[in-house]
């Protein structure tokens, strides 16, 4: 009897010590310059096309999660927590993120979403053949900052002075600056530069913003200003005060007009490199993806209590009208 109840217990403590000797899930690492709340839409995407390649979170994959909130210097920090954590796979939307991600680690493989051309931002020496630990989807913003100055033009055309709002800790800053210069110059339209770096420069932005009589607003697409969309939003709108926007939600939340790339998109086909990473594909043998589409939002609610006038051929070429 003894022996038989030995042998049942001996039995019984297979499966716990078969399961200890499983290996533990791999880890993802998020390294995202703004926050939870504010790339909520981004990273729900990012964990759908996970799913979608097999990998559910809590279950078959861990995601350690780093949250600057917009303070860039915390970004190497964090990017060296992580890499301790040995992640299988990193993931770092926007170029803060991933340029602090690259200078971590030559090794571990990388899944960047990069505003600017990642090839002139030194993140890859190919959009077709990256090579090295690093890849993903480039949203080419610099195409986009010059086009959003001219629709901002059509439904303002007797805008004096335009004010660029930037991030000067957002390394792309520099090249947006430029590209916006050449295109205002191009356009013949005067320009000024005002940076925010965090939100208790809000205040004064609109101040000189009244002070210097600005009349409307390219607002920059950084993780820390995307992250202030509705601050952003209320003060222009207070200020009675035209703005574009470089994502759809600050349209969505009563901006006047966006023009962008799809983030959620542009998240999923993060996700999906992930996922073909965790399954043993290289990152440098995987071409960045480049967008296909660009969306341009009118709100109409907010053009009207701007006393503004918004032009038909701008209503027909909009890929969604607010009412």
């Amino acid at each position: 009897m003894m022996r038989r109840r030995n042998f049942i217990t001996l039995l019984g403590g297979w499966p716990l010590a078969a399961r200890a000797q499983q290996p533990a899930m791999p880890i993802v690492g998020v390294l995202d310059a703004g926050s939870a709340e504010g790339d909520a839409e981004l990273i729900a995407a990012f964990r759908q096309a996970l799913s979608e390649g097999g990998y559910l979170e809590g279950q078959n994959v861990t995601i350690e999660y780093r949250w600057a909130e917009g303070k860039y210097d915390q970004l190497p920090i964090l990017a060296d927590e992580l890499i301790k954590r040995q992640p299988a796979v990193l993931f770092a939307p926007g170029l803060p993120a991933a340029l602090s991600i690259k200078a971590a680690t030559a090794t571990t493989p990388i899944v960047f979403v990069s505003g600017p051309d990642p090839v002139r931002a030194g993140l890859v020496t190919s959009l077709n053949r990256p090579n090295g630990n690093i890849t993903g989807v480039t949203l080419f913003t610099s195409v986009l900052v010059a086009k959003r100055l001219e629709l901002l033009r059509e439904v303002v055309p007797a805008a004096g002075l335009i004010a660029f709002v930037v991030n000067p800790n957002d390394p792309r800053t520099r090249s947006d600056i430029e590209d916006v210069e050449a295109g205002a110059r191009a356009l013949g339209q005067q320009i000024i530069i005002l940076e925010v770096s965090s939100d208790r420069d809000f205040d004064a932005l609109f101040a000189t913003v009244t002070q210097r009589g600005v009349r409307a607003l390219l607002v920059g697409n950084d993780p820390f200003l995307n992250s202030q969309a509705q601050q952003l939003v209320a003060l222009a709108a207070r200020h009675t005060i035209p703005a574009i926007y470089g994502l759809r939600k600050h349209a969505e939340a009563g901006g006047l007009m966006s023009y962008s790339t799809n983030l959620a998109e542009s998240a999923r086909q993060a996700g999906i490199y992930v996922a073909r990473i965790l399954k043993g594909e290289k990152p440098g043998d995987l071409p960045v993806v480049q967008p296909t589409k660009f969306e341009f939002v009118i709100n109409l609610r907010t053009a009207r209590a701007l006393g503004l006038t918004v032009p038909p051929t701008l209503l027909a070429i909009a890929d969604e009208v607010i009412e």
